[in-house]
């Protein structure tokens, strides 16, 4: 319908729907239900409803997500963030360098020398082993140790220690470089770097120790340039003492029962180098105690020893 009445139909029904939707929504609701295309604006709405789900499933596919609470809707929900793509990974970290002469490495690559040490009571306990041990004797080694610092001790402060073994009257020479010793029951461990020297020359080092930098040695260079002896500190020889050594192979072991002959002593210790010191010193063990042998554990390596300038209790 047209013209002024047409116009004054449609507004009258606009404030009739308007009341009816206010005081009677019951009313309302099912009048909107059976009124014409309401079926094609629910599924053109349902299908919006779909397409928008859709699109925030391909989001939440594709980019990473966070809970955050909604203030809003008053719950946790799901936001998208767009991050940009990862900075390159750094470069790794060079060696620690302690000064722009020297590099150390954070791990050691030394070989570590692994050995059982049980210390003899007394003379008597040292015959009554080498008595019973006497069928599987090899040879015997006549040692004489000594060992050399700086006068502010540069080794013995970094638990660092050079020594020069001459054997059977400085027929041969070997030269050693010990570190970070550990000593806990009866098994020692220890980073050892050795090697042959001509005699004759280590002998010249005794009698002057600065001679030592002039040896073309890879562990004298070792002990240079891993602990700060560089030329201008000098060497002394802090002294030694002798070892009788007798080796023997038993049991499958390279057992050396030793007798240490201090200035203020004597000591007997009975040592295994071996990979598997628990199963030694279990073995080890047994026989001391099947023969009623008196030991105990070293607590004390033999040049902790001649520093204290005294016998282990």
């Amino acid at each position: 319908m047209c013209g002024p009445r047409g116009e004054a139909i449609k507004v009258w029904n606009l404030n009739f729907n308007l009341r009816v939707k206010t005081l009677f929504p019951q009313i309302y609701l099912l009048s909107r239900i059976n009124s014409p295309g309401l079926a094609e604006r629910n599924a053109e709405e349902k299908s919006k409803q779909n397409r928008s789900q859709d699109r925030r499933q391909r989001r939440a596919r594709t980019s990473p997500q966070t809970h955050q609470y909604c203030f809003h809707h008053r719950q946790y929900s799901h936001h998208h963030l767009f991050l940009r793509r990862p900075p390159p990974p750094l470069s790794p970290k060079p060696l620690l360098q302690i000064s722009t002469h020297r590099t150390i490495s954070l791990t050691s690559t030394h070989p570590m020398e692994v050995e059982v040490k049980l210390r003899l009571k007394d003379a008597s306990a040292h015959k009554q082993v080498t008595t019973l041990l006497s069928p599987f004797h090899v040879k015997t080694l006549n040692q004489h140790n000594l060992f050399f610092d700086t006068p502010t001790s540069s080794l013995s402060s970094q638990r660092a220690v050079l020594r020069l073994r001459f054997f059977d009257k400085d027929a041969r020479c070997i030269v050693s470089l010990k570190a970070k010793p550990t000593l806990v029951d009866g098994v020692s461990r220890v980073e050892e770097d050795e090697e042959e020297l001509d005699p004759v020359a280590a002998t010249d080092c005794v009698e002057n120790p600065a001679k030592l930098y002039d040896i073309d040695s890879r562990v004298v260079r070792r002990a240079r340039e891993e602990f700060g002896l560089e030329n201008g500190v000098g060497l002394v020889c802090l002294g030694g003492f002798e070892n009788v050594r007798e080796v023997y192979d038993w049991k499958g072991l390279k057992l050396e029962v030793d007798e240490t002959k201090y200035a203020f002593g004597i000591s007997y210790e009975v040592e295994c180098e071996t990979e598997n010191p628990e199963e030694a010193k279990r073995v080890l063990e047994e026989f001391l105690n099947e023969n009623g042998i008196v030991y105990i554990y070293s607590e004390m390596t033999k040049f902790g020893s001649f520093r204290a300038g005294k016998l282990p209790q």
